[in-house]
């Protein structure tokens, strides 16, 4: 009999390529979600069910009385949002699994690589420090009542749709003008990206899996190339060359308060996991996508359709402010 599986969301950078293989490798699965993504279309077979997952009365209505052998929660960001789930779903999945965040683990880091027994801590975002909270209320869950819970801890997680750069489109939009375009630190910090539909290889294989109950499990790439690559190979795929303008953190972060809480929670550190616990558990997980391909796969979406070479007048004023006082010739 087919794993019954319910991803709440579906549609996202992360849940949709998760949906892609769950469906590519048999599993019955619905989906509860708002509304479809015109950029990650629901595959063929899923059954999608409308309801703003907010709303507890109208989630068991679309519901019903329906049970499911997994429940996953890919839009849940605060203690608020999981209690709901865990009213919602007690006694109706044999499985809970809730989509947290690396950036929760210590940072800095005082030690790499990063391995799930990483402490959590992360003074600099609140966004992480929701997802601790979040998972707090889960390992309470499992220790006092044995509610069945697995943590997934994604990194940096990007498909075609994201430029996983903080300015999006606009940096390349500048590269491609010719530009500079700000790179944060000196550009050499190791960076962790996964491209979605490796991080879904790994995300599925633990659906269903009994071993999985009461553990977390980070879910990356093995491949960690420095902020200068990342930008470089942007540049490539844009068929330009980078010109980069480095910037202290801090000075990003006073400039931008809502760019430097995820900078100084999380990108301007070194990051690098230990895949060894997820690899154990889902032997077919490889990740298999360097950035450099999805870097190409990026720029290529985006040339597609001019709609979406989407530019930030505001970031690019801030970007051009922060050249003319960082740029090396003007010191």
């Amino acid at each position: 009999m087919a794993l019954t599986v319910l991803f709440i969301g579906g549609t996202g950078v992360i849940s949709a390529a998760c949906a892609a293989r769950a469906r590519a490798v048999g599993i019955e699965l619905t989906l509860l979600t708002r509304g479809a993504s015109s950029a990650r279309p629901v595959p063929a077979g899923v059954r999608v069910l409308h309801a703003d997952v907010r709303d507890a009365a109208a989630v068991r209505a679309a519901l019903g009385d329906e049970s499911f052998d997994v429940v996953a929660d890919f839009v849940a960001f605060t203690p608020e949002h999981v209690q709901q789930d865990l009213d919602l779903f007690a006694g109706r999945t044999g499985q809970y699994v809730f989509i947290s965040s690396a950036s929760a683990y210590q940072t800095p880091p005082t030690h790499l690589p990063i391995v799930e027994s990483t402490p959590l801590r992360n003074p600099f975002w609140e966004y992480s420090r929701q997802k601790i909270a979040c998972e707090d209320l889960l390992v309470r869950a499992y220790r006092d009542r044995g509610t069945p819970i697995t943590i997934v801890r994604p990194s940096h997680t990007y498909d075609r749709t994201t430029v996983p750069c903080d300015g999006g489109w606009t940096v390349v939009d500048r590269m491609r003008r010719g530009l500079e375009v700000v790179v944060h630190g000196d550009g050499t910090t190791p960076w962790t990206l996964t491209h979605t539909t490796d991080f879904a290889v790994g995300f599925v294989g633990l659906l269903g899996a009994a071993t999985a109950i009461g553990e977390a499990f980070h879910i990356t790439s093995h491949e960690a190339p420095t902020w200068n690559t990342i930008y470089g190979d942007l540049a490539a795929a844009a068929g330009v060359e980078a010109r980069l303008v480095h910037v202290p953190s801090d000075a990003i972060a006073a400039a931008d308060p809502e760019i430097g809480a995820g900078l100084l929670g999380d990108k301007a550190h070194a990051m690098i996991f230990d895949t060894t616990k997820i690899r154990s558990l889902v032997p077919q997980f490889a990740p298999a996508v360097p950035f450099r391909q999805g870097a190409r796969e990026i720029v290529a979406w985006h040339d597609a359709d001019p709609a979406r070479r989407v530019v930030d007048g505001r970031l690019n004023e801030l970007f051009d402010g922060l050249i003319s006082a960082y740029r090396p010739a003007a010191r």
